[in-house]
């Protein structure tokens, strides 16, 4: 028997081998489909959108920061003593005030720890409910810088005050006497500073308030779409609160208005649906301030109108349509407008959906876990001159206004009042305190 070549034998088998590889390459090339592969999807779900999910209306203070090295530091109480040397230099109220909700006392002023307490108690005394604490410098003090640091008292219904004020002439004479507020801090986050010219019990005033943290207008997107039939927006802030505008649009590819003050918002940017104006919408609330400002107002289109929500309880809207929509956006406005200030911002919120009978939270906001100042010390400072008055918070301007009738010496006052309108008063203000950690007072080198 003839045998074959070893070599040719092995080629053959190589050849074979190799052919039946290319065979089966080129079988899949034209179609054949290997056990456990798929066909990539023919028509692809497109991809979310990719728009910015959160962003708010910033407000930007002037940025100027005072200097301290351009002046001289002339008195300072920085409460590093016992309590029964405050008198040293402090006088204290005793007694009833008749324009605020609690009489104050020497007793609810208290230093200790290198820290000036003054203390809300839920007491019957001097015929008020409330008892807090109030004291004033025994020296005066006239042009020069002035500042404060202090946390506020931990509740609503809290005025927080470091101010100067000219006891001589008072607020009843026909002579003006000046207020000069440096802050009434209001919880979780207010600064307010007021000038007041007073005469004949009655003031002409300046005031400006800035709230950390806050904003007037703040905005969502969803890029996961939510699919619902009920929108809810509830707060809990402390007295009452208005809703300039309110937006829910659906999913759209070029997203969504980024001027949030608009009052063109809904045709801004092409393609735009704004769920709160549809014909099939019906809109409530927890209730108004006064008839005249209806829930409907957030529905509009006009950023000057508004809804004010009631003073007490949770506030909360509502928004129910008859079948389930895509939800891609939300937006709102809150506050007043004084000019270019802002007023009145809510402390808090909550954006839900209901999803298969359970409310889904969409977006929050709480300015007691962002921006509170009764866990923080914070600093409220004062530039005043023959000219112009400059008021800082944390050493950064606030706000300048000109000083024309302001010319007299005052004294400085650090004072804890409980009226409503630093919000609703309950049981929570029991026990808090404003904390003075020190006060200073420079002039000008």
């Amino acid at each position: 028997m003839k045998k074959e070549n070893p070599i040719f034998v092995f080629l053959i088998i190589v050849l074979v081998f190799t052919g039946s590889i290319i065979v089966s390459c080129g079988s899949d090339s034209e179609g054949s489909e290997e056990p456990g592969m798929v066909d990539p999807d023919p028509d692809p779900e497109p991809d979310p959108l990719d728009c910015t999910e959160n962003f708010n209306l910033e407000l930007t203070l002037p940025g100027e920061e005072i200097n301290l090295s351009d002046w001289d530091l002339i008195w300072t109480d920085d409460f590093d003593y016992p309590d029964a040397m405050l008198e040293n230099n402090w006088t204290s109220q005793n007694g009833p005030s008749g324009h605020i909700l609690c009489s104050r006392w020497r007793e609810n002023a208290e230093v200790k720890d290198g820290v000036l307490e003054l203390k809300a108690i839920k007491e019957n005394r001097g015929g008020q409910d409330w008892t807090c604490g109030s004291i004033w410098s025994k020296q005066t003090f006239g042009y020069g810088y002035f500042e404060c640091r202090y946390k506020y008292a931990g509740a609503a219904g809290t005025n927080n005050s470091f101010w100067l004020f000219d006891r001589v002439i008072g607020i009843n004479s026909s002579e003006v006497g000046c207020e000069l507020d440096i802050n009434e801090g209001h919880f979780p986050n207010e600064v307010n500073t007021n000038r007041h010219h007073w005469t004949n019990g009655s003031s002409e005033f300046n005031s400006f308030a800035y709230s950390p943290g806050s904003s007037p207008a703040y905005a969502h997107s969803f890029n996961d779409i939510v699919k619902t039939n009920r929108i809810r927006f509830t707060s809990n802030n402390s007295g009452h609160f208005h809703i300039r505008e309110f937006r829910i649009y659906e999913p759209n590819t070029d997203c969504y208005p980024t001027d949030l003050l608009s009052n063109s918002a809904d045709t801004d940017v092409s393609g735009l649906n704004n769920l709160v104006r549809s014909n099939d919408v019906t809109i409530t609330s927890s209730g108004v301030l006064r008839d005249e400002f209806p829930v409907e107002r957030i529905a509009d289109g006009n950023v000057g109108s508004s809804w004010v929500s009631q003073k007490k309880g949770e506030k909360w809207i509502e928004f129910n349509w008859p079948t389930e929509k895509e939800i891609g956006h939300i937006q709102f406005i809150n506050g007043w407008q004084d000019g270019t200030k802002w007023n009145a911002l809510i402390t808090d919120y909550k954006i839900e959906a209901e999803v298969n009978g359970e409310w889904v939270e969409l977006a929050n906001f709480d300015a007691k876990i962002e921006n509170n100042h009764a866990e923080a010390y914070h600093t409220y400072g004062m530039d005043w001159d023959a000219s112009t008055i400059k008021f800082y918070f944390d050493n950064k301007l606030l706000r300048e206004i000109p000083n024309t009738l302001c010319d007299k010496e005052l004294n400085i006052y650090l004072s804890l009042a409980i009226f409503e309108v630093a919000g609703e008063v309950t049981g929570a203000i029991d026990g808090t305190s404003m904390k003075i950690d020190w006060v200073k007072y420079y002039q000008k080198k």
